[in-house]
């Protein structure tokens, strides 16, 4: 479906993300936020530039940098154990995107000036979809606390 930009995007109206009505709140501010950041582009072919709120960013397709990338790991580790050469391409692609989505969440808490532990949490899914890795849902079951209780649940639906 195509939002108010044609970019496919849904506007600050609908928050990306399925969240108990607890924490509706706090997600959509940083709704708010994540939606302007990402309305904030300059693209420049010419240079070879894409920019979004001043900071640079590459559009990669999906399957390059999932399914395609993970048989090229796997294709790495080719005559030995199938079951090794799953692991550790798993665990690589796991590890990028794990890089990638840290240095995103600071980046974004930063730049929102937030201290508060649901506030910090709240940008995470909701760039998480605008950037174009997955929908997140997080659960009712969910009892985010900045202290050893916390616990996330959630699904990625689509």
């Amino acid at each position: 479906m195509t939002g108010p930009s044609g970019r496919g995007d849904d506007g600050p109206a609908q928050p990306p993300v399925d969240v108990p009505e607890a924490f509706r709140e706090a997600f959509a501010r940083a709704h708010r936020y994540v939606a302007d950041y990402f309305s904030r582009d300059n693209r420049r072919p010419s240079e070879g530039t894409i920019e979004l709120a001043g900071e640079r960013y590459v559009l990669v397709r999906a399957a390059a940098l999932s399914k395609e990338f993970f048989e090229l790991v796997a294709g790495l580790y080719a005559g030995e154990d199938p079951a090794r050469a799953h692991n550790e391409a798993s665990a690589f692609l796991f590890d990028i995107a794990h890089a990638i989505g840290r240095a995103d969440a600071r980046l974004f808490h930063a730049k929102m000036g937030v201290t508060d532990p649901i506030e910090r949490l709240s940008a995470g899914p909701i760039h998480f979809a605008y950037s174009g890795w997955a929908y997140v849902s997080i659960l009712p079951e969910s009892a985010p606390s900045p202290d050893d209780d916390f616990f996330l649940l959630y699904d990625h639906p689509y």
